[in-house]
């Protein structure tokens, strides 16, 4: 059995939505499961103040999680076109992995949620695609074979599945939105399948 993490951190719980979509798309396919972890928000006073285990959601996740991993889909709200600096952090302390060679030759993807149309999106998703290149990851985008990725009038981009949420963060995801995010997980998903039964990393 493949194992896709699905690591996210979401604010508004737009990105969690997103992260759900992509589970399910995972879990379509044969001999593939999900595995949804989250990142704790960055703490101006201590790590300390933040509760071992999140108050709802998924637990927060471990580097065990990423080493265990047989495929990564990664998730972020932007930042002034970047990820959001609580999923950086965790990605920041990864370096043993990294010495390691943990992740090498593991299939990735990314998505992301921004509050306007042009805000950001493409950036963030390139962003968030670098710390996994250094990881020796192969990084996977959504083709224009997806129907949805020509008809779309909100989020989908060939980086990656996104969201449109609007100015208060509480526009849903649309249809179009949901379907990408599926293809993502599942394109994800056949593929960690494929190399882990070639003996592939």
């Amino acid at each position: 059995m493949a194992e896709v993490l699905i690591l996210y951190y979401s604010r508004f719980g737009n990105v969690a939505a997103m992260a759900s979509q992509v589970a399910r798309g995972v879990e379509s396919v044969s001999g593939c499961r999900a595995r949804l972890r989250t990142v704790p928000a960055v703490s101006a006073e201590t790590e300390a103040s933040q509760p071992d285990v999140p108050e709802s959601g998924p637990p927060y996740a471990s580097l065990d999680d990423l080493k265990e991993c047989d495929g990564l889909a990664l998730g972020s709200p932007t930042r002034f076109g970047n990820m959001a600096a609580a999923l950086k952090y965790f990605l920041d302390g990864s370096g043993a992995l990294w010495a390691s060679g943990s992740l090498i030759g593991k299939p990735a993807a990314v998505f992301t949620s921004t509050a306007s149309l042009h805000g950001g999106q493409e950036s963030t998703l390139l962003s968030m695609m670098l710390p996994l290149l250094h990881h020796g990851m192969l990084v996977l985008g959504l083709p224009y074979s997806e129907p949805e990725m020509t008809t779309t009038r909100s989020g989908g981009t060939p980086y990656g599945a996104s969201h449109v949420a609007g100015p208060d963060s509480a526009v849903p995801l649309t249809e179009e939105e949901k379907k990408l995010c599926l293809a993502l997980g599942k394109r994800l998903a056949q593929t960690a399948v494929s190399l882990k039964a070639n003996g592939s990393k």
